[in-house]
C-alpha cells in the first residue's frame, strides 16, 4: 500500500512536542495543532498548559498507556467523519518510549494516512552532545524494571558493535549503572539530563568513574553507553532464556529461535532442539 501522504484526506498527525524549552516547538507543530478537529494527549493537563501557552483552543482526549486500546473506535469515527487527528505526548515525539503506537497502527490498518512532523525527541541531542559516536547508533529506550529481566536484556546487547542509547528514571540509575559495569564492562558513557532546559547537564566518562561521582541525579536522563568492539558471546545466557527474551517481547516461538541462532549463529535445529529439550 502506497501513501500519498499530502492528498487531503483524513490524516492522523503526530507532533513532537517540547522536551524541556517551549521555544523548541515548530511553527508547523503550532499550525497542525490548531488545525486538527481533534487531540489525542497522554496527559491533557500536560498538553493544556502548552495550548494555553500558544493560545490554541482545541478538543483533547485522553491517550495513555492504559487506554490507548479504548480509543481505537473512537479514533476512526472521527477520521471516516472525515476529521483530522494530532496524536501527542507529554514531551518528546509520541511513539518513542511513549503512547501512540496502537492509535497509528490502527490508522494504518484501516486505511488512512499517518503524517509524523519532525520535532524534539532526547535521544539525537544526547547522542551528538556524548562524543561516542558520529555514524550507526542502536536505540534501546527503557531497561526492564526488574532486575533480573533487566540483566538480561544487558547481555543480548553486550555484543552490540554500536553505541547504545538508554531512557532512564532517576532513582534506577545507579542500580542500572552497576548493572552495566557488571555486564557490559567499564565502558565510556554518557549521561544526559534535563536536554533543553535550564539545568541540561552532560556527564561524560568510564562507568567506574561516574559511579564513583554521581549520585541522587534529577529530572529525564537519556544515557549512552558505547559499543562493543569485541566478538559476540552469550555465555552468561541459556539458549532457552535468549529465546524466551524475544518471546516476551513478542515474537513467536519460531520467530525467537529463528533470531537466536542467527545471533549465536549456530543451526536453528540446535536451538530448537535445545528450547524445547530435546
Amino acid at each position: 500500500m502506497i501513501q500519498k501522504s499530502y492528498d487531503n484526506s483524513p490524516t492522523l498527525y503526530i507532533v513532537p512536542t517540547p522536551i524541556g524549552n517551549l521555544e523548541d516547538i515548530t511553527i508547523r507543530a503550532i499550525n497542525i495543532l490548531k488545525e486538527v478537529d481533534i487531540i489525542f494527549a497522554e496527559d491533557t493537563r500536560v498538553t493544556k498548559q502548552l495550548l494555553n501557552h500558544f493560545n490554541i483552543q482545541n478538543k483533547l482526549i485522553s491517550s495513555h498507556l492504559y487506554n490507548e486500546n479504548q480509543n481505537e473506535e473512537k479514533e476512526i469515527k472521527y477520521l471516516k467523519e472525515g476529521k483530522n487527528i494530532a496524536i501527542v505526548s507529554d514531551r518528546g515525539t509520541p511513539v518513542i518510549s511513549d503512547p501512540g503506537y496502537i492509535l497509528v497502527k490502527n490508522a494504518i490498518e484501516n486505511g488512512y494516512n499517518v503524517v509524523c512532523l519532525p520535532g524534539p525527541t532526547a535521544l539525537i541531542p544526547a547522542l551528538v552532545m556524548s562524543g561516542l559516536s558520529s555514524g550507526p547508533f542502536t536505540f534501546y529506550g527503557f531497561l526492564n524494571s526488574k532486575e533480573s529481566k533487566r540483566k538480561k536484556e544487558l547481555e543480548l546487547l553486550k555484543s552490540t558493535s554500536y553505541p547504545i542509547i538508554f531512557y532512564e528514571a532517576p532513582h534506577r540509575l545507579i542500580k542500572t549503572l552497576n548493572n552495566i559495569h557488571e555486564i557490559l564492562g567499564n565502558r565510556k558513557i554518557a549521561i544526559v539530563r534535563e536536554i533543553s532546559k535550564k539545568y541540561e547537564e552532560v556527564i561524560r566518562g568510564t562507568v567506574e568513574n561516574i559511579l564513583k561521582t554521581v549520585e541522587n541525579l534529577k529530572g529525564e536522563i537519556v544515557l549512552i553507553v558505547e559499543g562493543n568492539s569485541k566478538e559476540p558471546t552469550f555465555e552468561n545466557i541459556s539458549i532457552k532464556d535468549h529465546v524466551d527474551l524475544y518471546i516476551e517481547d513478542g515474537l513467536t516461538p519460531n520467530e525467537a529461535i529463528k533470531k537466536v541462532a542467527k545471533e549465536r549463529n549456530i543451526p536453528k535445529s540446535i536451538v530448537y532442539n535445545e528450547y524445547h529439550n530435546l
